[in-house]
């Protein structure tokens, strides 16, 4: 049977110990003791930590990281799929083309430039993220003004947590970038994002998160991802127990496209999600088997408690019975040495006397009375010695 170590725990500790580890469904015993020795056995504080830890909230004992790097995005099995701007056709389209072409490229290298020395002046505000669900609702609520409210469910949290709930419910998680300076972002929320056949497959087959990327929110995601242009999704899923980008959508991608892409993606990653729900259901399996266990451990441990501690309190009640047997020896032995008791003994005993001793003369208390409320023995009244004592007769007195 699978016990907790016990040495140097004491037996409430040990009961927290288990506890705890019903409570978050941590395996490792060590760990768990870690934690409740970090937060000094308090197991409302060390459970509540560890939900905040899951919730994406960090640990009291362990500050945030910089950026969120908790994607794994160094898979080189990533898909990637990347829809080029469509080349100019006709005489007129490339006469445009090769007019606008200087304009465009002086503009972006202008900003680029000027963004660039831009940060050694002022540091970019957006890589201070202070209210990231503010960012998100922002961002839903210009969506909505500008797209209607017909779109794909907006995850309602920070990206943090929805990575976790996506690890959670073994789901996948889109995540969807937006590039409002970009000049394909309104097209594609307008004709492809906003599609009825693709609100309906995001809807029901994965957790759907966007924020801009000019939100702290957005940027800081932009950072973890690195896309290379708008706009960008990318599918995110528990694979190897990392959660990892399994592939990447970038550039304007019409509706039928897209579902095609995503179904392709979920189908090539659809195993790693079976084969991660099987663990975790063999390892729930396993958890309540200890949990069992420990249950019926903790059972024997408080049988033998209670044994124990009828064994203590029947050896008390027979201490207690003993040494009041023994007082009532000890006054039997008492009662039958006090001068009184032996006189009266005596056949010759009247019965209502008094003792008196010549030298010194004296009377001997041998009654109970205020002065003497236990009466002396013979060697207490001190008559170690030979000695002669007078009865004097009072019964007609």
């Amino acid at each position: 049977m699978a016990a907790p170590e016990e040495r140097d725990l004491t037996q409430e500790q040990t009961e927290k110990l288990l506890q705890f580890q019903d409570l978050t469904g941590i395996e490792s015993m060590d760990q768990c003791r870690h934690t409740l020795e970090q937060h000094n056995w308090n197991i409302e504080a060390a459970v509540q930590d560890r939900l905040n830890e899951q919730e994406g909230v960090p640990s009291v004992f362990n500050p945030p990281p910089s950026r969120p790097l908790q994607v794994n995005t160094a898979d080189h099995r990533i898909y990637s799929y990347v829809v080029s701007r469509p080349q100019p056709r006709g005489l007129l389209g490339w006469g445009y083309y090769l007019i606008m072409l200087p304009f465009r490229f002086t503009y972006y290298t202008i900003l680029d430039i000027f963004r660039f020395a831009l940060r050694f002046i002022r540091p970019d505000p957006r890589s201070r993220v202070t209210d990231p669900v503010g960012d998100i609702v922002s961002f839903m609520h210009s969506f909505e003004e500008k797209y209607g409210r017909a779109h794909p469910v907006f995850y309602q949290g920070t990206y943090s947590q929805a990575l976790n709930d996506a690890k959670r419910e073994l789901r996948f998680l889109l995540v969807y970038l937006h590039g409002d300076d970009h000049q394909d972002s309104d097209e594609f929320c307008r004709t492809t994002l906003c599609a009825p056949e693709v609100i309906s497959l995001i809807n029901t087959r994965m957790l759907f998160w966007a924020c801009s990327t000019n939100k702290p929110e957005g940027y800081r995601v932009s950072q973890a991802l690195r896309e290379n242009t708008y706009p960008f999704l990318a599918m995110i899923m528990l694979k190897d127990r990392r959660m990892t980008v399994v592939g990447r959508l970038e550039g304007l991608i019409q509706p039928d496209d897209l579902i095609n892409q995503l179904t392709f993606i979920m189908d090539a990653n659809q195993t790693y999600l079976v084969s991660e729900r099987l663990e975790r259901e063999e390892r729930n399996q396993t958890q309540v088997l200890r949990q069992q266990q420990d249950e019926a451990y903790l059972a024997s441990l408080r049988a033998d408690q209670e044994k124990e501690r009828k064994k203590r309190e029947e050896r008390e009640r027979k201490r207690r019975k003993e040494e009041e047997v023994q007082q009532q020896k000890l006054a039997e032995e008492r009662r039958r040495r006090v001068i009184h008791d032996f006189l009266f003994s005596l056949k010759e005993s009247p019965e209502k006397f008094q003792i008196e001793a010549n030298f010194p003369r004296r009377v001997l208390p041998c009654t109970p009375s205020e002065e003497w409320p236990n009466p002396p023995t013979l060697q207490e009244a001190g008559l170690s010695h030979t000695e002669v004592l007078f009865v004097q007769d009072l019964t007609d007195e």
